[in-house]
């Protein structure tokens, strides 16, 4: 509690200075890297991360994401592994999961229970109101949401008498709805000022005939992610396909799911700004363990950039994720360097 009650005195101090600290421009920008259902699991044999190939993660840890309770300080990053539990019986699901660590505020405990897929309706006020997204705005920061979506579902945001399509009640899109951020569509997508939540752009081509979208690789995608987020202070992009796969519980599927991601971030971080922190987070365990769909795994928590074993210093928790990234907008670039 010790830890966290240090962060929170540090969030607060955050969102007094923080417009000061963009107008010096020393702010630190971030890069938040949602990633559906990605836990730090122990069973090698189930475990895609073992047979897969993953360069870039293997480079920035020393080593493979498996089963760990406390942080790993790798040569360029540090993986953290956030307890998804959050002091509520049963299994982790999505909704909750997705909220708490958009907010910081623990949605399990505040609805009784863990919930999902979808973010639950009570919940859905306190997520558009007090996500990372609209927080930064609210303290003086810009922000963007890279996600691409067609612009016939980006329409029905402002219709209160349509009842939104299920996946639109994920966490990340109400959270951009939240924070007036729900707005990139195909055009943007074709002009490379987008990112499809599959990484590449298969699905839109394939399955939506927006044939106009480029052919791209995941590497190039994470390219245009870190181009995009070169422009705000914080930026969101979410990933659900680690999350599909792992209830298909297949392992092949699995581990290229985990290097496609693997490739992604690689592209993220060779075109990533030297003033830009990249953190990648997840809700819940299931990938990891292909036997067993959800898990009360650690998620996946990992910060890039520079200081980032001092960066996570007391973050346990999907709770920790907000406050981390609100101190980082005030924390100046060269008290990072050091």
């Amino acid at each position: 509690m010790q830890a966290r009650a240090g962060w929170q005195r540090k969030v607060q101090y955050g969102a007094r200075s923080g417009k000061d600290s963009c107008m010096e421009g020393d702010a630190m920008r971030v890069l938040l890297v949602f990633v559906d259902g990605v836990g730090v699991g122990d069973d090698a044999e189930y475990n895609p991360f073992v047979h897969a190939r993953i360069p870039i993660l293997r480079g920035l840890l020393g080593t493979i994401p498996l089963a760990r309770r406390v942080a790993l300080h790798g040569p360029g990053a540090t993986l953290i592994p956030l307890d998804a539990t959050l002091g509520v019986d049963g299994t982790p699901q999505s909704g909750t999961g997705q909220t708490t660590l958009l907010t910081g505020r623990n949605a399990a405990q505040l609805h009784g229970a863990h919930f999902g897929p979808w973010v639950p309706a009570k919940l859905r006020p306190m997520l558009r109101s007090d996500s990372i997204l609209k927080r930064a705005i609210d303290a003086g920061y810009s922000a963007a949401f890279a996600n691409a979506y067609p612009e016939e579902l980006i329409q029905l945001q402002d219709d209160v008498t349509v009842r939104l399509p299920q996946f639109l009640r994920a966490g990340p899109p109400v959270a951009a709805m939240g924070a007036g951020l729900f707005t990139r569509n195909a055009t943007d997508l074709i002009a490379g000022d987008a990112v499809a939540s599959e990484i590449t752009n298969g699905g839109w081509r394939d399955r939506l005939g927006i044939t106009a979208a480029p052919d791209i690789t995941a590497e190039s995608a994470g390219a245009t992610l870190a181009r995009i987020a070169s422009g705000y202070h914080v930026t969101l992009f979410a990933h659900y396909h680690t999350d599909t796969v792992g209830h298909d519980k297949d392992l092949e599927s699995a581990v290229a799911a985990i290097e496609r991601v693997d490739s992604f971030l690689g592209g993220v971080i060779s075109a990533m700004a030297d003033d830009c922190m990249l953190v990648v987070a997840s809700d819940h365990g299931n990938i990891e363990d292909i036997r067993t769909g959800h898990t009360r795994n650690p998620a996946l928590g990992l910060v890039v950039g520079p200081g980032h074993a001092r960066i996570t210093e007391g973050v346990d928790s999907l709770m920790d994720v907000v406050p981390m990234i609100l101190s980082l907008l005030s924390t100046p670039r060269s008290d990072l360097a050091t």
